[in-house]
């Protein structure tokens, strides 16, 4: 890595942008760009911005991650997810910049009984399963890239409300936490994902897909038992089926994802269940800090 560039991150207002620009600023001077700074659905602007900025590299946190919503706006996933990718590629290929773009297991139908691997076919079931497909396709269009497909985020600088982190909540205010018993993932603790994010980085291996999330797989009962069991307390956890939920846009129902590619490029990622704890230390450290703050 070149000291005298910066890391660009966009996308840096969300879940994992926030976290991102929190770690890798530890080791690199970084730029973070919010929405409001560049949209990438814009591809002048984003040529604009990087040619600016001459980055080293450039980390895309950006996406439309509405995924019931994307049935019925297609055109914004694809702007976010695909055509805003394309722009990003083509602007670090021309300023030599590396890009990191991360995917989805939504690229998958979810019809298999052990851990994905990079080289299962690809086969999305949704609208947004497809825009994240395409963003795939086209971060190759940087010579130097890396395509992170991670999944169930959860953590990170601010508590943020995805589905893990809603049933976190549920959990610690005493339940109930209504969860899938036959939805299958690889929970994805958004330190880690920045950590391993800042390793790819500075070891640069070969470019290409790889998946990166914490080791293992659970069910969304499975998980719930375990933050319960981490937590304490006696929360009810109510255990439904995909069925049981009128969801737009289909869900891939077995998505475990292997990261053995990403640890055989140096890239160790802790267990879900190790995840699980730091993420629930996290929580107890800044409820204490919202509890001794002057005035609450």
């Amino acid at each position: 890595m070149e000291p005298d560039r910066p890391v660009v991150i966009v996308g840096a207002a969300g879940q994992l942008g926030r976290t991102m620009a929190a770690c890798l600023g530890r080791q690199w001077r970084t730029v973070p760009l919010l929405r409001a700074d560049l949209d990438i659905s814009d591809a002048t602007a984003v040529r604009r911005v990087i040619d600016a900025h001459r980055p080293q590299a450039i980390v895309n946190c950006s996406g439309y991650n509405r995924v019931d919503q994307a049935e019925l706006e297609p055109t914004a996933a694809l702007e976010a997810n695909a055509f805003g990718v394309l722009a990003l590629a083509r602007a670090a290929a021309a300023s030599d910049a590396v890009l990191v773009h991360f995917s989805s297991d939504f690229v998958f139908s979810g019809e298999t009984e052990r851990p994905y691997v990079e080289e299962d076919p690809a086969e999305p079931k949704s609208t947004y399963g497809a825009s994240k497909l395409l963003g795939e396709w086209f971060a190759a269009g940087a010579p130097a890239h890396y395509v992170l497909r991670v999944e169930s985020l959860f953590g990170g600088v601010e508590l943020r409300k995805s589905s893990l982190d809603r049933i976190i909540d549920s959990i610690v205010a005493g339940g109930p936490a209504r969860v899938f018993v036959d939805r299958v993932v690889s929970p994805s603790y958004v330190w880690d994902i920045a950590a391993a994010t800042a390793a790819m980085l500075r070891e640069r291996p070969a470019a290409g897909i790889y998946h990166c999330v914490n080791t293992g797989s659970a069910t969304w009962h499975d998980l719930a038992v375990e933050i319960r069991r981490q937590w304490g307390g006696r929360a009810t956890i109510e255990p439904i089926r995909v069925s049981d939920v009128p969801l737009p846009a289909a869900r891939p129902r077995y998505c475990a994802l292997s990261n053995e590619k990403l640890r055989l490029a140096g890239v160790a990622m802790p267990t879900w269940q190790d995840a699980v704890g730091r993420a629930l230390e996290e929580r107890r450290t800044k409820n204490e800090e919202r509890r001794t703050q002057p005035g609450t």
